[in-house]
């Protein structure tokens, strides 16, 4: 599969799951973060970095761009050091949905939203635990999602050189 096909595909997967109506930070972009690269290489990094700019792009681009792009380059790293099987990937998508809750929100108290005091901090975070909750459970289906068409296609590759 080419470079140009792939990024299609992971701008098409990327824009499903932000642009229809869906709870608060439940979409793919976690688990494609990590699974992207995991799968094809690091190289695809900046595709799903691009994917989501241009889904921001129709959704609204806000101060902590920053922050959310940069952490989805970071779980992108760690997808490629998790790939080497099915626990560890499942394993390294739930801890890029608890690099992602850390660097974002990092971000969003940066902004001075909260005070610049280790009290507004602590409430950035703690604000955003029922967020982070989505996260979890969005990465985890769209993981096992991701798990299941990897496990199918393997099978049927198996099958067909056999």
């Amino acid at each position: 599969m080419n470079y140009a096909k792939i990024a299609i595909g992971v701008l098409l997967a990327l824009s499903v799951s932000r642009l229809i109506p869906h709870p608060p930070n439940f979409t793919s972009l976690i688990a494609l973060s990590f699974y992207i690269p995991a799968i094809f290489g690091i190289k695809f990094i900046p595709v799903v970095v691009l994917s989501f700019f241009l889904t921001d792009i129709i959704i609204g681009l806000h101060s902590t761009l920053l922050f959310t792009w940069g952490s989805v380059i970071l779980i992108g790293f760690l997808g490629n050091k998790f790939k080497i099987n099915f626990s560890f990937r499942v394993t390294g998508s739930l801890l890029g949905a608890l690099v992602f809750f850390i660097v974002t929100n990092f971000g969003v108290w940066l902004t001075g939203s909260y005070g610049y005091t280790l009290s507004g901090l602590v409430n950035c975070y703690i604000l955003a635990i029922p967020f982070f909750g989505y996260s979890l459970i969005s990465t985890l289906i769209f993981s096992v999602a991701i798990e299941t068409l990897i496990y199918f296609y393997t099978l049927r590759t198996k099958n067909y050189l056999n």
